[in-house]
């Protein structure tokens, strides 16, 4: 049992990776699951057998054998989750850093979504691994997040998302001193061409990526900034602010790799702490999905982050190494 595709290649798609190919023509199937099915022999060019890296060229008859198999489903596991409202219809959490969003390749429990159905019931149209989730943070990144507990209500905050209706702040401390007060970056993102695990400038499918910026306070040598996207492209604040030459404090993929031997030791020790990106949903307004009611949610942060900005305090602005080469890499 199972399903058979069947494609024929086209002059455009000419000289693609047979599983780049397949990805495009079949979404709803993982990179890494197609080339499990292509070396196990279920992906046929011309009626033979191929490899993962095979070139696909015009005319080209390509077959596919899926195997039936059971959906994969999210379980309830009682996990500790941060609860700033909940009623009959939605749920809003302080997402933990370090805490993935759903289910997913490579994760498959210790959720967020995990956490919520041992708590709660959750909207079905997300799918049976992303029950209730209407928008999502990185990993790494905490704050407000809101989880839908009725299909009604999926339905309308996931319209209010698409037409960019809620309001999103975050605050973020980043490297160095940010000379304009406010501003706006505007810098079409998309999948990196030499790396695709990132995101950036340098694609060929660029999409619109707006973010609004105001610095909040300047520390030292870093800045405490308050950014409000427009657009919700991935990882687009934490790309916008490495472009800006700004990159987030404790980024493992677009921040710095060391830190500087020129900063206080107590500094250093407080930084050597920190694991994951200092960006903080600080703030969520949304209509609410029964009677547009507007509700705003905010949630404070995360104690690593109390901490880098308790110590400085201590030394304040006038320790900024101005004129200086900035002690951020990009």
């Amino acid at each position: 049992m199972g399903k058979d595709y069947s494609f024929v290649v086209k002059e455009e798609d000419s000289r693609k990776r047979l599983d780049l190919y397949l990805r495009e023509h079949l979404p709803e199937l993982s990179r890494t699951y197609l080339q499990e099915l292509i070396e196990e022999g279920l992906v046929l060019v011309d009626q033979r057998p191929t490899k993962v890296a095979h070139k696909v060229r015009q005319g080209e008859t390509i077959t596919i054998h899926v195997p039936e198999r059971p959906e994969p489903v999210a379980t309830p596991q009682p996990i500790p989750v941060d609860i700033l409202y909940e009623d009959e219809d939605i749920v809003v959490v302080n997402k933990p850093r370090g805490l993935t969003v759903h289910p997913g390749a490579g994760r498959p429990s210790s959720t967020l979504v995990n956490a919520l159905l041992y708590h709660t019931e959750l909207s079905r149209e997300g799918g049976t691994l992303r029950p209730g989730i209407v928008h999502r943070l990185d990993k790494d990144t905490s704050g407000v997040m809101v989880v839908a507990k009725t299909d009604r209500a999926h339905r309308r905050l996931v319209e209010a998302f698409k037409s960019h209706r809620p309001l999103k702040i975050y605050h973020a401390i980043v490297w160095g001193i940010m000379k304009e007060d406010e501003g706006t970056i505007d810098r079409p993102l998309g999948r990196d061409v030499k790396d695709r695990k990132k995101i950036s400038p340098r694609t060929t499918k660029p999409r619109s990526a707006i973010t609004h910026f105001r610095v909040i306070r300047r520390l030292g040598w870093f800045t405490l900034v308050e950014l409000r996207p427009v657009t919700g492209r991935t990882h687009q604040i934490r790309v916008h602010m490495k472009l800006m030459g700004h990159p987030i404090v404790g980024d493992p993929v677009y921040g710095k790799r060391t830190i500087s031997s020129s900063l206080p030791q107590r500094l250093k020790e407080v930084l050597s702490h920190v694991k994951g990106q200092l960006l903080h949903a600080r703030t969520l307004g949304i209509p609410h999905p029964r009677d547009g009611t507007y509700m705003e949610f905010s949630a404070d942060y995360p104690e690593d982050m109390k901490e880098l900005l308790t110590v400085l305090e201590e030394y304040g602005e006038d320790n900024a190494y101005r004129g200086k080469k900035p002690l951020h890499t990009g």
